[in-house]
């Protein structure tokens, strides 16, 4: 007898307006590096702190698609969780991040729309003393209840 052991996230019947969720993330230098030499960018923006202070920063920035990893990471793995997809999304970087910076990320379900099969998630990021760095409001799709298929090997 097999089983399906995926996990999955939260159905549009299990989440309501009010769910929430928060993330804390560390970003350091061999995260950035990571999606640096992933992404092929290399914007001395991200790894250099005298260009960067030359650009009117305190030093080298966080890339901002980086940080909006962190949220889409966080939507596919907890709210609602596997299975869900980031369908709509609208964000404003309101202050960088910088390297080694401790950033914290707070969901929460706005809206759910059961005709359209959608939520809306609200997140807000902020750092140190609560600086906020991003708003963000996402349309995410949650994943469809599915039934668990035994099958009997002969």
């Amino acid at each position: 007898m097999s089983e399906d052991t995926h996990r999955r996230g939260k159905t549009i019947d299990e989440l309501a307006e009010g769910d929430s969720l928060t993330v804390n993330e560390s970003i350091s230098d061999r995260d950035i590096m990571l999606y640096l030499g992933m992404t092929n960018d290399n914007n001395p923006l991200y790894t250099q702190d005298e260009y960067a202070k030359r650009m009117d920063y305190e030093g080298a920035v966080v890339p901002q698609i980086l940080l909006m990893g962190i949220i889409t990471s966080s939507i596919s793995k907890l709210l609602p969780g596997p299975g869900s997809q980031v369908v709509n999304s609208s964000v404003n970087f309101v202050l960088p991040v910088y390297h080694n910076e401790d950033v914290t990320f707070n969901f929460e379900v706005i809206k759910v729309d059961t005709m359209k099969e959608v939520i809306t998630l609200s997140v807000t990021g902020v750092k140190g003393s609560d600086e906020r760095i991003i708003d963000a409001v996402l349309m995410v799709k949650p994943p469809k209840e599915f039934s668990v298929v035994n099958e009997t090997k002969k």
